[in-house]
């Protein structure tokens, strides 16, 4: 690396030292020297030397089992600490000019402003966005939550050793502060020793804001509000909250058995259990800091002309914050206590109109500096995360809401649903949507499965609307699934208008989304319920798994394009859910340039994005990452929706068809055709492994006797970039890319680099064939498949291959991810890391599958998909 990163380089090299002192602490000088060696060998190895790598795999593959937990910990742990370092110097005062891009909202402001936007257009974009982050608890995130707390005390240390002015004695405290830490860290158990609970999962995602965004969330409109009174010079309204947060944790039951109606309904009270926690903290705060006694008449009146008018209204506050905490621990504990309503927090005006009274009175009097500090953060924050923290959405699939049809339609004698046609499903539910009488019997006792639908539906009910953002139905693909659980909300008592949203997943689903919503926005009925408002959510994991991430990619494209189309011709507002995962083959990549390729009007100022498993610690988990994240995602949004990109060209279109049909074809031949891919998915990456793994509440497989299709798309996606292939998130596109350059469409295919879409599509590409390493996926299928599958590996290697050299052909490139010198050098100084865990992971995978594998090789085999997924990263 150059001198420009030499403060990245010196962190690193005080984090890997002070692991290594642990290591030599607790294990001795042999063990450290040994580590050390295999660093070394794995450096010579990638430069070529043979010799070295010999030495490198006899050692790995000899190691003794004493041996083998703390070699992988070793590994795992600097990888690791590299990520804390790594990320820390995107927030330092070191950080150059390569790695820290310049604040985004900055520099579209001055391309607006100095351009065709006039500051009020500006303003009343910022004012109408709505950007709804949902945040879910997919099984990538492989750290544990008191580690991922050490992490950040480590980041805490390493910023305090950046002031020049720290005296020795206060570096020495920050130096023995980060050695306890590590060794903290060293001497933790990595593992979970058991499974997560949706629960578990839930309190996680609460840390994020607790920790992380309760800070960030004021911070990042504080300075949004410098930078556009300094150019235009208004200020943002107080209560503005152009980002918001959503949850699937706890309510994401598509495949989850664990995630029950009772499940939600504590989630939801430990939502506001948490927020009711934080606004406490913050009124205790506020009320050291308001001691003035001058107030407006409208304040005196309500304290009674009292001498710390603003003190007694925050009394009252903390009094009813703290009874609203006692209320809800006994909620949780499983009571119903009865609670005179007005002596807690349990509507959001409760705490929003004391405050503004306290805000309105401070400026009336002369103190608006006063109270645009801890008053208007504390504003600011119950705007954006209300007295709910975080709103809940429900998930479940299609085909639930559909059995619990079928089954009360077979007991009230009316036939089996399920068999109807569609236009007679809809005729049935639209009859029952607008009777005014019940449906559902007294004395009617429906299956488990059932019950367990209604259940759901009844807590949705009994929540109010402001706890609960979508019900998202996975798998839909016609009107009648959407009918189909307004009905069973109906039934259950459901008096607010929830939204509904239809996910279409699958490239035969996306095909037909237009298709769907016109049908449903010709209905009446429906037409009245949504309030001219239509959320639809669009997945990427499953389209990508279904067709391969070209085909799904263009799929997705045109969705979006034709449901922009029907909403407007309907005169329906739109917006769009996008369920991106955090790797590139499941729709992943960096947000700010996803956002920017969606298809012209298709944001429009409105946009629900998953925040997934361990991306959401790398966006959020540290208050100024999550101030650069959030000022991504409104700078983004803003321009998608005021400067959005051009329509691509008719014979971009017709180039881009072509590849996706021709890419969705090579896919499944492998994937679907191939008779010996399934054996050798299986042998070459530890997927059966991965199930064994306690990373999540949900199962790897929607049905537990399923082959392949019934995986889902998450420890699909994991498996492969376990062995470095990185298969699905390439297959497919090379192949098809490779076709159009040999019908002499290569100059055409490099204008289409002028479309945001393509553009991005190959940046994608090439960061995915930077990390997959043909070589190290070889030594997998060496030493784990038979050998008579080896041809199938030959044949997906010579792919990767035909893909990187087209990949290098329309980059006019020498090299991978020339043009971000960045990451490229970011990947190379994690392989000496990476490969002896994967070189290890390959031994220990042999050992298990001969059977009676011992607890350390278990857990060492554990801790390697933990450091390789470490070392991965957006791709782990």
């Amino acid at each position: 690396m150059t001198d420009m990163y030499a403060s990245l380089r010196a962190n690193v090299s005080l984090l890997g030292q002070i692991l290594g002192d642990t290591m030599k602490d607790d294990l001795g000088d042999a063990f450290l020297e040994k580590v050390e060696q295999i660093r070394q060998l794995a450096k010579q190895s990638r430069q070529g030397n043979e010799d070295a790598r010999e030495q490198m795999l006899a050692l790995l593959t000899t190691m003794p089992d004493n041996e083998l937990v703390p070699f992988a910990k070793a590994f795992n742990q600097f990888l690791n600490l590299a990520n804390i370092a790594e990320k820390f110097h995107t927030i330092s005062r070191n950080c150059d000019e390569l790695i820290c891009v310049h604040d985004p909202v900055e520099l579209l402001l001055g391309r607006m402003l100095n351009g065709r936007i006039d500051a009020d257009k500006m303003l009343e974009c910022l004012e109408n966005m709505d950007i709804d982050l949902v945040l879910t608890a997919h099984p990538t995130e492989v750290s544990r939550r008191t580690l991922i707390q050490k992490y950040s005390a480590i980041v805490d240390c390493l910023s305090a050793l950046e002031n020049d002015q720290l005296s020795e004695r206060e570096r020495k405290a920050q130096h023995l502060r980060l050695r306890q830490l590590i060794a903290q860290i060293w001497h933790t158990n990595e593992i979970r020793n058991e499974r997560p609970t949706p629960v578990d999962e839930a309190k996680w995602g609460l840390s994020t804001v607790e920790h992380s965004l309760w800070q960030a969330v004021p911070d990042f409109l504080r300075q949004l509000n410098n930078q556009i009174e300094e150019r235009t010079g208004k200020k943002i309204p107080i209560d503005i909250a152009p980002v918001r947060f959503s949850s699937w944790m706890g309510g994401d039951r598509d495949g989850n058995p664990f995630v029950t109606a009772k499940v939600t309904a504590e989630v939801l009270v430990r939502n506001r259990h948490a927020a009711a926690c934080q606004y406490l903290k913050d009124v205790v705060l506020l009320a050291n800091e308001l001691s003035m006694e001058e107030a407006n008449a409208e304040l005196k009146a309500l304290t009674n002309n009292s001498h710390e008018p603003y003190r007694d209204m925050l009394r009252e506050l903390r009094q009813k914050l703290h009874n609203t905490i006692d209320y809800l621990n006994l909620r949780i504990e499983g009571h119903k206590p009865e609670i005179d309503m007005s002596s807690i927090i349990w509507h959001e005006d409760d705490l929003k109109t004391p405050l503004k009274q306290i805000y309105q009175s401070l400026c009336d009097c002369g103190m608006s500096l006063i109270a645009n500090g801890l008053l208007l953060d504390m504003l600011r924050r119950l705007a954006c995360f209300g007295i709910h923290m975080l709103r809940l959405d429900i998930r479940q699939d299609a085909e639930h809401h559909s059995n619990a049809i079928a089954e009360l339609t077979c007991y009230l004698g009316m036939g089996d649903y399920l068999h109807w046609p569609e236009t007679e499903k809809q005729a049935f539910l639209l009859r029952e949507l607008t009777n005014k009488r019940p449906l559902l019997p007294t004395n009617w006792s429906p299956s488990a499965d059932v019950a367990e639908v209604l259940a759901t539906c009844r807590e949705v009910a009994a929540q109010p609307a402001s706890a609960l953002g979508s019900y998202v139905i996975s798998m839909a693909s016609s009107p009648s699934d959407v009918l189909a659980v307004l009905l069973l909300l109906k039934e259950t008592g459901c008096r607010h208008a929830i939204r509904v949203v239809p996910l279409f997943e699958t490239l035969d689903d996306l095909n037909n989304a237009a298709d769907c919503i016109r049908e449903l926005l010709a209905i009446d009925w429906y037409r009245e319920y949504t309030k001219s408002m239509q959320e639809v959510m669009i997945g990427y994991s499953d389209s990508a798994k279904d067709s391969g991430v070209m085909a799904a990619a263009w799929a997705q494209y045109r969705a979006q394009e034709q449901l922009v189309k029907v909403c407007r011709d309907a005169g329906v507002k739109l917006s769009l859910f996008h369920g991106r995962g955090g790797t590139i083959g499941r729709g992943g990549g960096p947000a700010h340039r996803a956002i920017l390729s969606q298809p012209p009007g298709s944001v429009d100022g409105r946009i629900r994005v998953t925040e997934q498993g361990e991306m959401i610690r790398f966006k959020f988990g540290l208050p100024k990452l999550a101030v650069q994240s959030l000022a991504l995602y409104t700078s983004a949004v803003m321009e998608a929706t005021l400067l959005p990109p051009p329509e691509p060209r008719p014979q971009w279109r017709e180039c881009m068809q072509r590849i996706a049909d021709e890419s969705v074809l090579a896919y499944r031949k492998v994937v679907r055709e191939e008779p010996d891919f399934v054996p050798y998915f299986r042998a070459a990456t530890p997927e059966v492994e991965l199930g064994k793994l306690p990373l999540g509440s949900r199962p790897a497989k929607r049905k537990v006797d399923g082959g392949i299709e019934s995986l889902r798309a998450i420890p699909w996606i994991f498996a492969w970039s376990q062995n470095r292939l990185m298969l699905p998130a390439w297959l497919g596109a090379g192949e098809a890319l490779q076709s159009a350059m040999d019908r002499g469409d290569t100059q055409l295919l490099k204008e289409m680099s002028a479309w945001p879409f393509f553009d991005t599509r190959i940046s994608m590409l090439e960061m995915v064939y930077a990390k997959a390493e043909p070589n190290l996926a070889r030594y997998y299928e060496t030493v784990l498949v038979p050998e008579s599958l080896h041809h199938l590996g030959a044949t997906l290697r010579e792919r990767l291959q035909l893909g990187i050299d087209v990949v290098l052909t329309l980059t006019e490139s020498n090299e991978l991810m020339s043009h971000t010198p960045w990451n490229r050098e970011s990947v190379k100084l994690r392989n000496p890391y990476i490969d002896p865990l994967n070189f290890l992971q390959t031994e220990l995978l042999a050992r298990t599958r001969k059977g009676n594998a011992s607890a350390n090789v278990q857990l060492a085999l554990m801790l390697t998909i933990a450091g390789v997924a470490a070392g991965m990263r957006n791709t782990g």
